[in-house]
């Protein structure tokens, strides 16, 4: 596999924990109380951090040849 398509795959995984991030950090706010919201709210906002890493990395790294 070419250092390219791997990029891509794992910027799909970045793109995708940031998808789940929004939703979860919704589904905190709007439709849970109490503790349970508080632990969803925790896992949207470690899922946000990973996924900005991950794109922070794939932006910053440049092209491939």
């Amino acid at each position: 596999m070419s250092e390219s398509m791997l990029k891509m795959y794992i910027s799909f995984a970045g793109i995708i924990s940031l998808f789940l991030a929004v939703g979860l950090i919704y589904l905190s706010r709007h439709k849970m109380k109490g503790v349970s919201a508080a632990i969803v709210a925790t896992f949207a906002y470690l899922f946000m951090i990973f996924g900005g890493i991950i794109i922070f990395y794939i932006v910053f790294s440049g092209p491939t040849a």
